[in-house]
């Protein structure tokens, strides 16, 4: 974590990560999680899925799946791929210590 970097606190099914950020990031951040605690949450409740690695690498899977298709009809894919870079390392981060916690 840097000086300028600020703790977010985000809520994925009813779990509690927290993840660094920029302050100017915060917004969106908090956003991305929200939008991923939703389709998470879609997948969950489908009732098809168990677990909270597999809901998490299926949620992953879909909006790869969303993603590529947006590139692939001429989106702004090159812009958006640091970015995904990015919040995927930091949701990594998250789960780490998340992990590190239930032990």
């Amino acid at each position: 974590m840097t000086d300028r970097t600020v703790r977010v606190s985000v809520r994925i099914l009813e779990k509690e990560y927290q993840v660094a950020c920029l302050p100017e990031e915060r917004s969106e951040l908090l956003d991305s999680a929200e939008f991923l605690n939703a389709k998470m949450r879609e997948i969950r409740d489908s009732g098809n899925v168990i677990g909270l690695d597999r809901i998490a690498v299926l949620a992953g899977l879909n909006l790869a799946n969303e993603l590529l298709k947006i590139r692939s009809h001429g989106g702004a894919g090159n812009e958006v791929a640091p970015r995904i870079r990015q919040m995927r390392e930091q949701v990594e981060a998250a789960l780490a210590k998340g992990q590190q916690l239930d032990l």
